[in-house]
């Protein structure tokens, strides 16, 4: 018989032990540092409460230990996270199904290809099993969750008792143990990055999601819970668990989602209010249930968005569910492992009709039959035209679908859809596939849901093609052509002719080619309209021309240019206000454009200043230069004191007034340029959630290069500009009805108005749209290019 308790005195991880993991009681006033010298925090500012929750330190050493025990554990290491740290996947099933893995896998596959003779199948062998995935923590300081996993981890690896068995004889449980391992060692929401991972699940701009993402595609869970915390109320129904309020997404088959997902709410509620005699605090034992948006409420927290973890994962077929937790302690931990074994139970209970109702999303798809659509919805398919010079947008693009489980075919022979024609290379997206429903919330242009909600969760327009810039060509026929299907989209890039050569401003790739060129030594010179060019090329750096997949041509080089030099560039470093990093999607942004970029905070900047940079970034929340009445947790992150303030204002004037480039991006660094003295300008704000894809008219300008006067632009918390003075204004939000996707309530007041400024005497760009929100704005990038080589 396996051993119930750990070496050493830890106590077994079984959902019946009242102490948990006492072995990791470390002191609160203490910082406890490993053998692998890494400093792991003790708990969040941001959480009211902490408790002895498991360092991620130990983690690993709990998982092999179970592993040895129990011939039902597969442990593996996926990969790592950012900043380096393991992560950790545990399949749990009957030791007679776990040789069975490639075959239940490739029945699952077999339900995007046929999803009848899936059906009939299941319909002949109900002993089938079914996946269901648990994901720990995406928010490092959600302990509960990655808690919740190890002690569940524990339980199905090693108890006996009827219910175990009962779950194992129908189901394949996989543990993501730890999400963000990054954001428990630091005691963050976000990783190593500074990326929120549960708004990363529609650009995948981290290694974490990809591995989330490899997981949901390999195993195609029927049921996906997302572990969270904390959400309390005073009412009596503490914790929160999904399904949403609306407005829900249209791209879903939401009538099949819906069939089960408010029961199997009901289910988790009912189980952690019967059992609330076993919690130790009057909060849990006077529960008469749990918050439920779609029961309970009319709008506020909607599925609207699919960047959030379970909302991605309703798209590959998943009854999806965030389950947060009221509490950081182990009651919420035992508050998290009753609602997983509600849905367990359910599921267990209703896996004929859910996994039938599963397959018929796929059967859907592949069969163009969506009843619950209104006709055209969908169109047959999406045409993606590559340029030839610089195919790198579009081929990004096809890789990324690839990547999301998404079918793509390249046409062989020229062919002709809508009645335009279209050269043989030409990509083509056939809506007759079993995920539609994610191909097409990917590549459709958005709606306009201002008045369909009083305020909305988080974003709600993020279409690729309008914010990556390629285009996606809806055809409403069916498209007549050979094709092929793409398994990876390889280009190369080439030179054509002895130089010397120009590289179009048409693309992040091409910005970072010019960047790696520089920083190999190579002179690269721009001119008037934005475009780069290369005098002579040395023979061992066309080794990189060939990596960007960029073809360059032979061009002349013009008279009026002018040298560029490698720029040493500082962000201002947001190190989590309101739990989250304000400048981590420009500095992303900056990155993928080729920039070396310097982290400086506040305080930095108010002790040493900037002369060692040629650029500086605003493009955090302007709090940051908060000195007074600062909440608790954001005061290690704020520029804390008058004299710190001033002295920061001082520098960052010196700073322009000897030749720096200051840039800020967006509403906060906006508001914090107009209080630093640094323009006269009025910014104007929106609602703090609103946001969407808005029509721009780009001005010719340095700043503007590459953009067209009739173009597009995002905004998030939008800002605009009035009573400009001597300012220049370089783009104008459109006229009229500009707005073209997303919630933004009056924002006709902003129409016609200015969003991105420079100032006449000095060298400050405001750039009032996001030209780097998280890894969505691929398309925008380029106006910091622009202005940093200006």
């Amino acid at each position: 018989m396996l051993k119930k308790h750990w070496v050493a005195g830890v106590m077994s991880l079984s959902l019946l032990t009242s102490m948990p993991f006492a072995v990791t009681a470390e002191s609160p006033q203490k910082k406890w540092t490993n053998v692998n010298s890494f400093e792991e925090a003790d708990g969040s500012p941001f959480n009211s409460e902490h408790y002895d929750f498991v360092k991620y330190s130990k983690i690993g050493s709990v998982l092999k230990k179970i592993d040895r025990e129990s011939r039902r554990v597969t442990l593996e290491q996926t990969g790592v996270s950012s900043k380096g740290y393991p992560m950790y996947v545990v399949t749990i099933s009957n030791t007679g199904d776990k040789g069975k893995y490639g075959h239940y896998k490739k029945l699952r596959k077999e339900m995007f290809r046929n999803p009848q003779k899936a059906q009939d199948w299941i319909a002949e062998n109900p002993d089938f099993k079914v996946p269901v995935m648990i994901n720990g923590s995406i928010h490092g300081t959600e302990y509960i969750g990655s808690d919740a996993v190890l002690q569940l981890i524990d339980r199905f690896a090693k108890d006996n008792d009827e219910e175990t068995k009962e779950i194992l004889d129908s189901n394949i449980l996989i543990f993501n143990v730890v999400a963000n391992p990054d954001g428990r060692v630091d005691g963050t929401r976000f990783n190593g990055n500074g990326i929120d991972l549960n708004r990363d699940f529609i650009t995948l701009s981290q290694e974490e999601t990809k591995q989330t993402v490899d997981l949901i595609t390999e195993w195609n869970p029927m049921v996906f819970l997302d572990l969270h915390g904390y959400v309390n109320s005073d009412d009596g129904k503490p914790g929160l668990i999904e399904p949403c309020t609306p407005p829900h997404n249209p791209n879903y088959e939401y009538d099949l989602f819906s069939k089960w997902a408010l029961d199997q709410a009901k289910a988790m509620e009912a189980e952690i209010v019967g059992n609330k005699a076993n919690y130790e605090t009057d909060l849990y034992k006077n529960m008469t249930g749990t918050y439920i948006p779609q029961r309970d409420d009319s709008f506020g927290w909607d599925d609207y968005p699919p960047i959030f973890t379970p909302m991605y994962a309703m798209y590959h077929g998943a009854y999806g569910y965030t389950l947060e937790a009221p509490t950081n302690n182990w009651d919420g931990v035992r508050w998290a492992n009753d609602a997983v074994m509600g849905a367990l139970k359910f599921a267990v209970q209703n896996k004929q009709g859910m996994l039938t109702d599963q397959i018929e999303i796929f059967e859907r798809g592949i069969n163009f039959d969506h009843p619950y659509h209104e006709e055209g919805f969908f169109p047959n398919a999406y045409v993606l035209p590559v340029n030839e010079k610089d195919p790198t947008v579009t081929e990004k693009a096809v890789n990324h679908l690839l990547e999301n489980d998404i079918s793509v075919e390249k046409a062989v022979k020229p062919f002709s859809a809508n009645g335009q024609a279209y050269p043989a290379g030409t990509y083509i997206v056939d809506m007759s596939q079993a995920k539609a429903g994610l191909a097409n919330t990917m590549l459709w242009d958005g709606e306009d849901i201002t008045n369909d909600t009083p305020a909305m969760y988080d974003i709600s327009a993020w279409s690729l093609p309008e914010l990556w810039g390629f285009e996606a060509i809806e055809v409403d026929e069916k498209v007549n052509a050979k094709t092929k299907p793409v398994k990876e989209a390889e280009y190369e890039g080439s030179l054509q002719g002895r130089g010397p050569y120009v590289i179009s401003n048409s693309s992040v790739q091409a910005v970072k080619l010019v960047n790696d060129l520089m920083k190999k030594g190579e002179r690269v010179y721009k001119d008037d309209s934005g475009n780069f060019y290369i005098e002579n090329l040395s023979s061992r750096n066309k080794k990189l021309v060939k990596e960007s997949g960029i073809k360059l041509q032979s061009a002349k080089m013009p008279s009026q240019k002018e040298k560029l030099s490698t720029l040493k560039v500082a962000v201002l470093k947001d190190g989590g206000m309101n739990k989250a990093q304000s400048h981590a999607g420009t500095k992303l942004a900056l990155e993928r454009l080729g920039f070396s970029v310097k982290e400086v905070t506040p305080k930095e900047v108010a002790e040493k200043g900037l002369s060692q940079y040629d650029a500086f970034l605003y493009a955090g929340t302007d709090a940051l230069l908060q000195y007074e009445n600062v909440r608790e947790a954001n005061k290690p992150f704020v520029i804390g004191s008058k004299q710190a303030y001033d002295s920061f204002k001082a520098n960052v004037q010196t700073f322009i007034e000897n030749g720096g480039k200051y840039i800020s991006v967006g509403a906060g660094g906006a508001k914090a340029s107009s209080q630093l003295g640094l323009t006269t300008i009025k910014v104007n704000t929106g609602g703090s959630n609103s946001n969407g894809i808005v029509k721009v008219d780009y001005e010719k300008d340095e700043v503007t290069a590459g953009y067209k006067k009739d173009d597009l632009g995002f905004v998030y918390r939008p800002v605009w500009f009035t009573e400009l003075g001597n300012s220049k204004s370089v783009a104008t939000l459109g006229d009229g009805d500009f707005f073209v996707a997303g919630h933004w309530k009056n924002n006709q007041q902003a129409a016609g108005q200015s969003v991105i400024v420079e100032e006449a005497e000095k060298d400050v760009t405001l750039i009032g749209l996001e030209a780097g929100f998280r890894d969505h704005t691929d398309y925008l990038f380029r106006l910091l290019s622009n202005s940093l080589y200006q």
